[in-house]
């Protein structure tokens, strides 16, 4: 799932197609690492959206028009004096570098027709969007890297632009990469052969070397020192013809599916996942917004909700720790009931028993049997007796306490869990407003008086069944109470992934039975969205919502149930329908 200069090179196909020619007609920044285009061409209107973000770069045209910030970033006001209302005269990739290239022509202050370029780098964590003028002097970037962060280039206001060299890789387009030169780089080191290939040229990711071998026949993992005249031969042929497709532009934009679940996608056919399912796309467009626009939503909530992590890890690491130690306090308060028996029995044969004793075999009454207690021997039998009911005393008294102690401390730690997969689950600011809501509840995060209190709305997963029922899927605690008791029915069916943290899942009735399909995509939905998702298989717990109590005074989201049904069911729901 790489973004790599193939999938470049179809952007700029597809941009070429749509941009060029076009004005820029506006320039907003809606992220701190993205900037959103409107262009118009053609008669008709794009947006382009370019994100350097270092956990997922990207570039592709987008329907999504997204909120900017009320005082636009430095970064955004320059774009706009200088290239507002610009022509888009050119757009390209040098060789199959991940950079994509725009000039712009437009006029200056005097009114005079100049030409400037946006460059847009996706290189991981490197990645950027650059805007320098006819001179390749750097008019600003927006990230500035300075000496101390890359020994390689600055990226600053007034330094030259240049694109750092790839040490050792080739470029895959010239014309004289030909059988003779392809083998050389392939063979300078004894490696893997798809590793040979990723490694020597620019532009191809390990899949697509992959592929190249799978389409020789020609095992990817056989050192290249091994290889015979005739795979040389068919490793050449399949990289040539790779590379000529992508010459001549002949993509085909596809995803590749295992279970539901996206593996791959490419925009050239992967014959090694023939046998998967595969959607095919018109547009590249289309595929990385579709691909990615999920992706890149949850990874910058994540980013936003690292704050309330730490918060909630850190309780929850003090809150285990503590839990632990209660219990084990608790085991040891088990030798209360052999003290209360030892007393019992001295102050029953005391009379029995020598002074000066160390120990005392009687009888016990409870059990029939001889028992061997150990003594004091500076202390009398009744003062043995007294000093076993003590402890006995002091043991009950830690026992009752730690009792209470424990089960406060589980639930807590029950409770923060349940935070953490709420957080997890979050998908926008909204929900996270309502997980950070909770915490002040709970006394995690302090309140602050002074600030006037938002309003939240942020609403329950909603799916359709097979059979047309309404499903409600609970994001966090506060969601989970709404559609249990607010939403719900008695007669409605309550779902819930069977001792762990999880969503609660809600399916509306109307006063007719469920079919049994319909409970099966229930407890789908109840498995998917609780803490243990990845595991094959999960038990659901599942009720009518009448026999769901709700303990006074407990934390937000827990509730008890004592009568239920339960089922083993896999977490799948990818054919499952969302309603909004």
């Amino acid at each position: 799932m790489a973004f790599d200069g193939i999938t470049m090179a179809c952007v700029v196909q597809e941009l070429n197609e749509k941009l060029l020619d076009g004005r820029v007609y506006k320039i907003a920044q809606p992220e701190k690492d993205e900037i959103l285009l409107t262009i118009k061409a053609g008669g008709t209107q794009y947006r382009l959206s370019m994100s350097a973000d270092a956990s997922l770069p990207l570039i592709y045209l987008t329907q999504e028009n997204k909120k900017s910030p009320m005082t636009a970033p430095n970064f955004c006001m320059l774009l706009r004096k200088h290239i507002q209302n610009g022509r888009i005269v050119k757009i390209d990739q040098p060789g199959l570098e991940r950079v994509v290239r725009f000039e712009i022509e437009h006029l200056d202050e005097m009114g005079d027709l100049r030409r400037k370029t946006l460059a847009m780098e996706l290189m991981g964590k490197h990645s950027n969007i650059i805007f320098y003028d006819e001179e390749n002097k750097i008019l600003d970037s927006i990230k500035h890297i300075s000496g101390l962060v890359s020994s390689v280039r600055e990226v600053l206001p007034g330094r030259t632009y240049f694109i750092p060299q790839t040490e050792h890789k080739k470029d895959a387009l010239i014309d004289s990469v030909n059988k003779e030169n392809f083998l050389t780089n392939l063979k300078e080191t004894s490696v893997a052969v798809y590793k040979g290939i990723y490694s020597r040229y620019t532009g191809v990711s390990p899949i697509v070397a992959q592929e190249i071998c799978y389409r020789a026949g020609v095992d990817a993992d056989l050192p290249t020192s091994v290889l015979d005249p005739a795979m040389e031969e068919r490793l050449y042929q399949a990289f040539a013809s790779y590379i000529d497709a992508v010459k001549l532009g002949i993509f085909e934009p596809e995803v590749y599916y295992d279970n539901g679940e996206p593996v791959e996608f490419g925009v050239l056919p992967f014959t090694l996942y023939e046998e998967k399912e595969k959607k095919v796309y018109d547009s590249i467009s289309e595929l990385l917004w579709s691909y990615y626009s999920e992706k890149s939503a949850v990874t910058r909530i994540r980013q936003k909700s690292t704050d309330l992590r730490k918060i909630v890890t850190t309780a929850l690491e003090r809150n285990v720790k503590k839990y632990d130690l209660q219990v084990k306090q608790l085991a040891d308060t088990e030798k209360r009931e052999k003290y209360k028996v030892y007393g019992e029995l001295l102050h029953t044969y005391g009379y029995q028993i020598e002074a000066g004793a160390k120990k005392a075999t009687v009888p016990n009454y409870y059990t029939g049997e001889e028992i061997e207690i150990p003594l004091d021997d500076q202390l009398t039998p009744m003062e043995n007796a007294k000093k076993y009911f003590d402890r006995y005393g002091k043991l009950k008294r830690t026992y009752e306490a730690l009792t209470a102690y424990v089960q406060e401390t589980g639930e807590e730690v029950e409770h923060l869990r349940s935070v953490v997969n709420a957080l997890d689950l979050a998908q926008d600011e909204a929900d996270l407003s309502q997980i950070r809501e909770e915490l002040v509840q709970s006394g995690y995060i302090r309140h602050k008086g002074n600030k006037k209190k938002e309003k939240i709305v942020s609403k329950p997963l909603h799916f359709i069944s097979s059979d047309g029922f309404d499903m409600y899927v609970g994001k966090n605690n506060f969601q989970n109470e709404e559609i249990t008791f607010q939403m719900a029915q008695g007669g409605d069916w309550w779902f819930h992934a069977k001792g762990m943290p999880g969503s609660h899942v809600i399916v509306k009735t109307n006063g007719k039975e469920l079919p049994d399909r319909t409970f099966e995509e229930a407890g789908r939905l109840a498995a998917h969205y609780s803490s243990a998702k990845g595991q094959n298989s999960i038990e659901v717990d599942y009720v009518q919502r009448k026999h769901v109590k709700k303990p006074g005074g407990s934390k937000p989201g827990f509730v008890v149930y004592y009568t239920n049904y339960s089922m083993v069911i896999d977490p799948d729901i990818s054919g499952l329908q969302k309603a909004d």
